[in-house]
């Protein structure tokens, strides 16, 4: 006949696993979330920052050379007499900062 032993493990509750799923939250917000915004406010503030006359790159990849810049819009002069206009949320930040 077999005996087989139960042996009693301490249970430590909910705490260990509630103190595992608090890191797993803090390190998504520091590698992940965080960052994010901190690109997204660094995007924004370059765009408030537009001004006539800079060189800017468009997400899209278009160079030019801003001749007007309104609340929402910028007009881009990319070959002389030639000026499109575009979102400011087209200029890209990374592109630009290449260029420049």
């Amino acid at each position: 006949m077999q005996t087989i032993f139960l042996q009693a493990t301490p249970d430590g509750g909910m705490l260990p696993q509630l103190l595992m799923f608090g890191a797993i939250i803090l390190v998504f917000y520091f590698f992940m979330i965080r960052p994010q915004q901190k690109k997204a406010r660094d995007q924004k503030k370059f765009r408030e920052e537009l001004t006539k006359g800079m060189q800017v790159v468009t997400i899209g990849g278009l160079h030019g050379r801003l001749t007007a810049v309104n609340e929402d819009t910028v007009e881009i002069e990319v070959d002389k007499g030639i000026r499109l206009t575009f979102d400011k949320s087209a200029i890209s930040l990374e592109a630009t900062a290449k260029v420049q």
